[in-house]
């Protein structure tokens, strides 16, 4: 089939737009990426063009976009197709162009503006991952336009520089975007795959910050709060040990309890963990209570701390780790009582007598019970919603690392 060139292109377009055909369609891709671009590109950008299903589209776009550096002009002239499906597989394939895409960047720059919400994303992912060299092409669009660009390359900039790669007009118009939301903001419940937060009764958020050592709070809607948090907790990696601790989301009064969101409060993990037990400690002494807790949203467990004027009542884990026991600390709380009558359990257990089939029947449901016993003390973020009684404003808050390392750059929804 190789060696037959532009003449078995058209039988290899015909089987990938086929959605019936029996023929696994990899190897068909591999041939067409064989036969090489001058022969097969138009081929397979006629046939891209005319797909209707939308299995026959991916396996055409999945040959399309294979040819590399080699056929970066071509990507380039089909960025402009008037199919939008053309287009979008244009973008990738001008992605795969390696080094040599890099340089000729400024050809996306259009599509931040394409009437395709697809084809516009498209081109803004690509251009975020073209690396900070693009900031000065996209800086340009924000001063002079063209209007219909400027959205997406606002978007850009601050996903590749944060705030610093914005112009000031840009942070004023941000600022005062979110003045404009915050009167009619209400609560809406977090739900992040790792949630952490702390939890103090009253309203005294200025007072908790400083307890903390929060600094240089800035007003946020509940959506720019809780996706900041998200975010934050997928930041974690080896090559940078602070990812994730540097900044936290201090709610509003909420129902009575003010809660401070991000890993950065995380109760049981090994560099967090025992400060966060000395800060619940500090706090309960001055608030009468102060909690911290641990809910992974995937099935990673759950953990919390309950202290009271001054005196830590309680800390368990339930992560799946090895020396989860380890830190556990105190009685068990009247929840974890009652929750282990409704199991059938005995209420009150010795972990290294209890029958096996009793400890793992407990650790199973301790696993998923962090968010439930918070919300039995009050308030739990993944409980909250338009209705809860809230007072105040909610702000983002550097952390002693956020102020000694700086925060990541990232675009979040307002």
């Amino acid at each position: 089939m190789v060696a037959l060139g532009s003449d078995a292109v058209e039988w290899l377009v015909r089987e990938l737009a086929d959605e019936e055909s029996s023929v696994d369609w990899r190897p068909i891709a591999a041939v067409v990426g064989r036969i090489g671009e001058a022969a097969a590109f138009d081929g397979l950008l006629r046939g891209l063009a005319s797909a209707s299903g939308e299995s026959s589209r991916k396996r055409l776009g999945f040959a399309f976009c294979g040819f590399g550096a080699a056929a970066l002009e071509r990507y380039t002239a089909a960025l402009s197709h008037p199919v939008p499906h053309v287009r979008r597989m244009a973008v990738r394939g001008f992605q795969r162009c390696g080094d040599a895409a890099r340089s000729a960047v400024c050809v996306l720059l259009p599509l931040l503006g394409d009437p395709d919400r697809e084809v516009a994303q498209q081109a803004q992912d690509a251009l975020m991952l073209q690396g900070e060299h693009v900031v000065p092409l996209v800086r340009r669009i924000r001063e002079r336009g063209p209007g219909r660009q400027r959205a997406r390359a606002l978007t850009v900039l601050a996903e590749l520089g944060g705030e610093p790669a914005l112009s000031r007009a840009d942070v004023a118009a941000v600022e005062r975007l979110i003045r404009v939301k915050l009167p009619d903001d209400r609560p809406e419940g977090m739900w992040a795959c790792w949630n952490h937060w702390m939890a103090v009764p009253g309203g005294d958020q200025a007072g908790i910050m400083r307890a903390l050592g929060l600094v240089d709070p800035r007003p946020v809607t509940f959506a720019l709060g809780n996706h900041v948090v998200d975010t934050d907790s997928h930041g974690f990696g080896p090559e940078d040990p602070y990812s994730g601790y540097e900044r936290v989301f201090v709610t509003p009064e909420l129902d009575g309890w003010t809660l401070v969101l991000g890993a950065w409060c995380d109760p049981c993990g090994e560099e967090r963990g025992d400060d966060v037990l000395r800060l619940c400690t500090e706090l309960s002494a001055r608030y009468g209570q102060a909690h911290a807790y641990y809910y992974g949203g995937q099935g990673d467990g759950s953990a919390w701390i309950v202290a009271e004027h001054g005196a830590v009542v309680r800390r368990y884990c339930e992560t799946g780790e090895g020396e989860d026991e380890l830190l556990t600390l105190g009685e068990p709380l009247p929840f974890e009582r009652a929750r282990r009558v409704e199991l059938g359990l005995t209420p009150e257990w010795d972990a290294a007598q209890e029958d096996r089939d009793d400890e793992d029947e407990w650790r199973w449901a301790a696993h998923d019970m962090a968010a439930d016993l918070a919300h039995s003390y009050g308030v739990s973020p993944l409980h909250i919603g338009p209705d809860t009684p809230s007072r105040g404003t909610g702000v983002i808050a550097l952390t002693p690392y956020g102020l000694a390392h700086g925060v990541p750059a990232g675009a979040y929804r307002i």
